[in-house]
């Protein structure tokens, strides 16, 4: 995936006669690949041969579902050979967010650190676990922290400098921070996600609210 890039969703199926994908949507909705008239379709996100296609229309389909038509893909055999693949977009066409609220895309790769500058890690991906995203945070070890997103946890978020301060609770940091990490509080006790987010999921119109 070249840089600017984000997964819009993925293809699972051909829909009808002529040639249309069934395209299980990322996100909160389709209107950020609506937003785009040309997408790439990839088998995964480090695919250096992603096939860019022009699109020709999209339409509702089944439950998180949309129906994309492509350029040049117009019959069903057609489709269904492009099952699977990843639909890519790219970030400047993503709907503007309100103030407060980010892609996730956005702060993957970013520094999380405590109010007192305890480096805790870097962001690697992020998890959907139904009321807060979680951030999965990998530390220079190799060990990984599961950090909600949930506002009083996240005081400081700044993408564009690539740094997230989170608040120092017991049981985050260490040995020396902990108390119980079993606690209902602790940040770094979410339930497992099925599936990790979107890129194109904003992170904060649910965990930051």
């Amino acid at each position: 995936m070249k840089d600017g890039q984000v997964v819009l969703g993925r293809a699972v199926g051909a829909h009808g006669l002529r040639g249309e994908l069934r395209v299980r949507i990322f996100g909160d909705g389709p209107d950020n690949l609506a937003r785009h008239s040309d997408v790439w379709l990839a088998s995964d996100e480090n695919d250096e041969q992603a096939r860019r296609f022009a699109v020709e229309g999209l339409g509702s389909g089944r439950v998180r579902e949309v129906r994309l038509a492509l350029e040049g893909v117009n019959d069903r055999d057609a489709a269904l050979e492009l099952r699977g693949l990843l639909v890519l977009g790219t970030a400047d066409n993503l709907e503007p967010l309100p103030e407060g609220e980010y892609y996730w895309h956005e702060l993957v790769g970013c520094r999380v650190e405590s109010r007192e500058g305890r480096i805790v890690g870097t962001v690697r991906e992020i998890w959907e676990t139904g009321a807060h995203d979680v951030l999965v945070v990998e530390a220079e070890d190799g060990q990984q922290h599961l950090i909600s997103t949930a506002r009083e946890l996240l005081p400081e978020i700044d993408p564009q400098a690539g740094r997230i301060v989170v608040a120092s609770l017991a049981g985050l940091l260490g040995p020396e921070d902990s108390t119980d990490s079993t606690n209902p509080g602790n940040p770094a006790d979410p339930a497992s996600p099925a599936d990790p987010a979107s890129p194109a999921d904003p992170v904060g119109s649910k965990g930051t609210e």
